[in-house]
C-alpha cells in the first residue's frame, strides 16, 4: 500500500492528540520466555529504551507508533492450573510493575481513566494491566479481587482452553456458555469496575456475558467473524449488540484471524508437520516448516488492507463508538505488511483517513472510544 504523505502527516498529528490506547500487548511474556522463565531477570534482559529486532515492542517503537497508553497482558499459559496459575499471574503483574520502575521517564501505571488521560498528556505511555485468562483466578473470588487490588483492569474469561465455569472458543463445550459460578465472576467483576473481556471466549459465553453484565464488555483483541470465519472472531449478532451494552471491540492484527486464506495455509503446514512426526508447536519445527512449504506454495499476504476491512465491517456493525484497537503484538510471531511492530499505526489511520474517516472518527477508534468505556466500568463500580 501506498500511502499519501498528507495522510501520513495527518495520521501522525491526530496520534499527537489521541495517542493509540491498544488492548493488547504480550510483551512481559515474551520477556519472560528470553529470559528463561526468570521473572525477576526478565524486566532487564533487553533494553528497551533502544530499538530491539527480538521483539515487536520497545520504547522507541512505541513512541514512533503513537501509542500512548497500553494494556499489557499479564497473561498465563492454560498448562498453569489451581495455585500455580495464581503464582504466575502474580509474577506477571510484578514483572509489568518492574517495567513501569525500570523506565520512568518513559511508563507510567495508570489505574483509571483519568490516570491514562493524565499520563499520556505528562508524554509518558500510560500502562495498564489486562489478565489474560480464568484460569489464574483459580475460582476464587478472592484472587480476583487481589488481582484488581494490584491494578489488574480487565480479565479475559478463558485463554484458548475452557475454564470450570466458562467455554473457550477454541475448546469443545462443556458448560454451555458461562456456570452459575462464571456469572458471579461477571458480577464481580462488574462490581470492582474490572473490565469483561470476551477475546478467547465461544459465542455462547460471549451473549452470556452480554446478558449478565451491567457495564461495557470489551473484546481486548478480536476481529470480525464476517470477514474472516474464524473462532477467535466476534460473530455479528455479538457485535450488534455492544452498541446497547456499551462495550467495545478491539480489532487485532493477528494473520491467522483476519484472513481464511492464510488461516488454510497454517492449517495445511500444520497438517503437513504433524504428519511427518514433528511437533507444530515447536517455534523452531514451525520456523523451518514454514520456510519449506513458502518456497513450494506462496502464503497468502495479509496487509493493512486486510485490518481496514475488519474495522470497517465493525464500525458498521457494532458502531462507530464501539470500536478499538488491540494488536496482540508480541504475543504472535509474525504481523501483517505494514504493521510488523508497534511502529505501524500511523500507516493504518492514514489508511483510513485516505477512505474518508474523518479525524473525529479516528480519534475514537485510537483511544476516545476505549477511555470512555473505562470511565463507564468506573462509575457503575462505584454505583454497585
Amino acid at each position: 500500500m501506498v500511502l499519501a504523505e498528507q495522510a501520513l502527516t495527518t495520521s501522525r498529528e491526530l496520534l499527537r492528540a489521541a495517542p493509540v490506547l491498544d488492548g493488547h500487548n504480550d510483551l512481559p511474556w515474551a520477556l519472560r520466555k528470553i529470559a528463561d522463565g526468570d521473572t525477576i531477570a526478565a524486566a532487564a534482559v533487553l533494553d528497551l529504551s533502544a530499538e530491539q529486532t527480538a521483539t515487536h515492542t520497545d520504547l522507541v517503537r512505541l513512541r514512533r507508533g503513537g501509542v500512548g497508553g497500553q494494556f499489557w497482558s499479564v497473561y498465563v499459559p492454560c498448562g498453569y492450573t489451581g495455585h500455580s496459575a495464581v503464582t504466575a499471574v502474580l509474577e506477571q503483574i510484578e514483572l509489568v510493575h518492574d517495567l513501569a520502575g525500570r523506565y520512568p521517564e518513559d511508563l507510567r501505571l495508570a489505574l483509571t481513566a483519568h490516570e491514562v488521560e493524565t499520563a499520556m498528556a505528562d508524554g509518558k505511555v500510560a500502562s495498564l494491566l489486562g489478565a489474560e485468562g480464568g484460569h489464574c483466578i483459580a475460582e476464587s473470588l478472592g484472587a480476583l479481587r487481589a488481582l484488581y487490588r494490584l491494578g489488574v483492569r480487565y480479565m479475559t474469561l478463558t485463554h484458548n482452553d475452557n475454564v470450570p465455569w466458562a467455554d473457550s472458543a477454541t475448546d469443545e463445550p462443556a458448560v454451555g456458555g458461562l456456570s452459575d459460578f462464571g456469572r458471579e465472576v461477571v458480577r464481580e467483576m462488574n462490581r470492582l469496575g474490572m473490565l469483561v473481556d470476551l477475546s478467547h471466549v465461544a459465542p455462547s459465553t460471549m451473549r452470556d456475558a452480554l446478558d449478565t453484565s451491567v457495564a461495557p464488555v470489551i473484546f481486548s483483541h478480536s476481529s470480525c467473524r464476517a470477514v474472516a470465519d474464524h473462532v477467535r472472531n466476534v460473530p455479528d449478532d455479538v457485535l450488534s449488540r455492544l452498541a446497547g451494552n456499551g462495550g467495545l471491540c478491539m480489532v487485532t492484527f493477528v494473520p491467522k484471524f483476519v484472513s481464511e486464506e492464510r488461516a488454510a495455509w497454517d492449517d495445511a503446514l500444520r497438517e503437513e508437520l504433524s504428519a511427518a512426526g514433528q511437533d507444530p508447536a515447536d517455534d523452531a519445527v514451525w520456523a523451518s516448516g514454514l520456510r519449506s512449504r513458502a518456497a513450494r506454495v506462496p502464503r497468502p499476504e495479509v496487509t493493512i488492507d486486510t485490518i481496514v476491512k475488519h474495522v470497517e465491517h465493525a464500525r458498521e456493525v457494532a458502531g462507530i463508538d464501539h470500536i478499538g484497537l488491540g494488536g496482540d503484538y508480541d504475543g504472535v510471531s509474525e504481523l501483517p505488511v505494514g504493521l510488523e511492530d508497534v511502529s505501524g499505526y500511523p500507516a493504518l489511520i492514514a489508511a483510513l483517513l485516505e477512505r474518508g474517516w474523518s479525524t473525529q472518527d479516528c480519534a475514537k477508534l485510537t483511544s476516545g472510544n476505549a477511555l470512555r468505556v473505562l470511565r463507564d466500568a468506573e462509575h457503575i463500580a462505584a454505583k454497585l
